[in-house]
């Protein structure tokens, strides 16, 4: 099997990361307490694990629930939650509310995002709404006596949609908003949104003095404690669910274990002068090449075959390289067919499959 993986790896799941620790932004006693904004999602709530098992404490936020309809018990019975996790009610719409989370915090990590693939509303709403969210927030970052750095996530999509054709992109690339606005593909104004956002988070940090770096991870695949399937997780396993013809959005994706993406997070959070991008995805494969690894370790999902998934001609995705991330000395724990026995053995322990 000819996987592109421009990354060497290892299968060793437990190196540590802590190369950077003593030099750390972080030197106070202990750990520190950091911010998470959006800690209900695939991400921040895995960024919050990670977090409490490495000996933080942390602040998140999440949207007003007036009806207590929501339950978030997936967060608050985390190991070490109930002596080291605090849950504010905050909303982009109004970036003051996140004040008080941000408060005391040695760092934050800006994962909350509006998410609005199907264009129910104007581009151009979208995307203020998202600035506006994010530079409230770093408005309040400004403001405090305690912060030394913000990490933003990004998406890989603010990085690939152009018209060139590179096969592989560093953080120099740009996805092209005009492009967006013209062809108006699947999710385009969240694409439009995430870049532009990242765009005016990176210039905030440069013209106000504030210490912001941006990690962009691309399509994150593995095991959630969130309670519903993550939309990453479920669109790269179509054939497992059973919806291919609606769920094929490329012949080849770029993928990356939320486990590597939390641990980035906190890797940029650590280390004592990251600058800049950094993009986040070691593994770039086609669906047949994932059915492959999947059917060899799981025959008993007899994966249909489709002449829409078998041999695709989708977008060809490029390789969002992750050399700089590498070089800074960040290393990535999972192997591709890890990454995919993490997921599938999650989604089967939670009813799912």
């Amino acid at each position: 099997m000819n996987i592109n993986i421009h990354t060497k790896l290892t299968n060793t799941k437990h190196k540590s990361e802590k190369t950077f620790c003593k030099k750390s932004v972080i030197m106070a006693e202990g750990k520190g307490r950091v911010c998470v904004t959006g800690g209900t999602g695939f991400i921040g709530s895995w960024i919050i694990k990670t977090l409490l098992e490495d000996g933080y404490t942390v602040n998140t936020t999440v949207r007003a629930d007036p009806g207590k309809k929501r339950d978030i018990s997936f967060l608050t019975n985390l190991p070490g939650a109930s002596e080291k996790l605090k849950i504010f009610t905050a909303d982009l719409s109004k970036p003051e509310s996140f004040n008080e989370a941000i408060e005391g915090c040695v760092g934050i990590f800006h994962t909350a995002t509006p998410m609005d693939f199907t264009v129910s509303e104007p581009e151009e709403i979208v995307t203020e709404r998202t600035i506006d969210g994010a530079l409230g927030i770093l408005k309040a970052c400004k403001n405090s006596k305690t912060l030394k750095r913000v990490v933003y996530t990004s998406s890989g999509s603010a990085v690939y949609y152009q018209e060139k054709e590179d096969d592989v992109m560093d953080e120099s690339y740009w996805s092209d908003v005009n492009l967006l606005r013209k062809l108006k593909p699947f999710a385009w104004s969240y694409v439009a949104s995430k870049t532009l956002a990242e765009k005016a988070v990176l210039e905030y940090g440069k013209e106000n003095g504030l210490d912001i770096v941006t990690l962009i991870p691309s399509f994150v695949v593995g095991p959630f404690v969130c309670p519903k399937i993550p939309g990453s997780v479920y669109a790269s396993l179509p054939f497992i669910f059973g919806d291919i013809e609606k769920k094929l959005m490329a012949s080849r994706m770029h993928m990356v274990h939320v486990d590597d993406v939390a641990r980035a997070h906190i890797f940029l959070l650590e280390h004592p002068n990251p600058k800049g991008r950094f993009n986040c995805s070691p593994f770039i494969a086609t669906y047949d090449e994932i059915i492959d690894i999947i059917s060899s370790k799981y025959p008993e999902f007899q994966i249909p075959k489709s002449k829409v998934l078998m041999g695709a001609k989708g977008p060809m995705l490029p390789h969002l390289t992750s050399k700089k991330i590498m070089d800074a000395g960040f290393e990535f724990k999972y192997s591709i067919e890890e990454m995919f026995e993490d997921t599938i053995e999650c989604c089967k322990g939670k009813g799912f499959l």
